[in-house]
């Protein structure tokens, strides 16, 4: 179990307050109980650093700054969050969403699957057209497993300077590895687009190629998860890389309708047409009809309406058509 070594620093970190630290020498303790065959004690010590750090988070022990919180340079790199998002309150084609359910089932039992010589899902690709849920799977993810959630700053990771962009990815990967979370880069074609494209920039080519061997080295407990609205922009390489590219659509009539009702369920009116509905929001992202709705809510709130009814829904609707400018007048439902 844990070195004379590992013990000092765990009081060292505690008698100082570095938390991140503490959090940090825990999960050492925990990977050489694993490699000693000792997979249970393992998990279970994964688990205790995983309560400790959401209840920091939640304020009922220490201060109000969770353990896993980035410091140093990583401040820059990382912004971290702990959500509360669930996968049932996603409104995702099936596909979709049960691609999704396999990973929390996966990654639930690693510990199963490793004593298999087996590997849970970890490395995800999400692509689709924007606003259609990637950035929010992301965050349910997070919420599902009770972990946190660190955003790629990608103003903080890509410079100018030759080499210190690929510096600083080690420096997130290596935080991969002592902090267990997801780990999500957003907008992910800003380092991996194709490398043979016309526009291509030498420092980002050399940035795509240590990303590429980073994800391939990396055994860590955490989840990486990359998005992009631009498959088509992505280099070939990274999708062998990655354990499952899940892919997102805009929804159809029926998750427009779930949609709604959802987001408008304590609004909405008796008798909605919901054809009407269905014709005005057709080709509409997840985010554009939950903002129709929003603007719904709001309109029905400010004149002191009872309910949301069909045309002030179809107004919202279409002025969302029109890039979110109110017009003027609007005449008929």
């Amino acid at each position: 179990m844990a070195t004379a070594e590992q013990v000092k620093a765990l009081l060292k970190s505690y008698s100082s307050g570095n938390g991140e630290h503490f959090a940090s020498v825990a999960l050492q303790i925990a990977a050489d109980a694993a490699r000693a065959g000792r997979g249970n004690i393992a998990q279970e010590l994964r688990d205790l650093v995983d309560d400790i750090k959401r209840k920091q988070s939640a304020g009922k022990i220490g201060g109000a700054v969770p353990i896993a919180r980035p410091s140093g340079e990583l401040a820059a790199l990382l912004a971290a969050s702990y959500p509360q998002t669930r996968l049932s309150e996603m409104v995702l084609s099936q596909t979709t969403h049960e691609a999704l359910q396999r990973v929390l089932r996966e990654y639930r039992s690693q510990t199963r699957l490793r004593e298999h010589g087996l590997s849970a899902r970890r490395k995800l690709l999400l692509v689709g057209p924007p606003g259609c849920g990637k950035t929010m799977s992301a965050a349910a993810l997070a919420g599902e497993l009770k972990l946190p959630l660190f955003s790629v700053q990608f103003h903080g990771l890509i410079t100018k300077f030759m080499g210190e962009t690929a510096a600083k990815l080690h420096l997130i990967f290596q935080s991969m590895t002592q902090t267990r979370g997801v780990y999500f880069f957003d907008e992910f074609d800003a380092i991996g687009a194709n490398r043979g494209s016309r526009n291509d920039v030498g420092e980002i080519r050399r940035v795509l190629n240590s990303f590429l061997q980073f994800l391939e080295q990396d055994d860590s407990d955490s989840l990486i998860v990359a998005a992009t609205n631009f498959e088509a922009m992505l280099d070939e390489a990274l999708f062998r890389r990655f354990d499952d590219v899940i892919q997102y659509a805009r929804p159809d009539a029926e998750q427009i309708v779930l949609l709604i009702r959802n987001r408008l369920h304590s609004f909405l009116g008796a008798r909605m047409e919901w054809g009407k509905i269905k014709t005005a929001a057709e080709d509409f992202s997840h985010a554009e009809v939950a903002r129709a709705c929003d603007d719904a809510a709001k309109d029905c709130i400010l004149q002191d309406k009872e309910r949301v009814t069909t045309a002030m829904l179809l107004k919202t609707l279409r002025e969302r058509r029109l890039g979110g400018a109110r017009p003027v007048e609007i005449i008929g439902p």
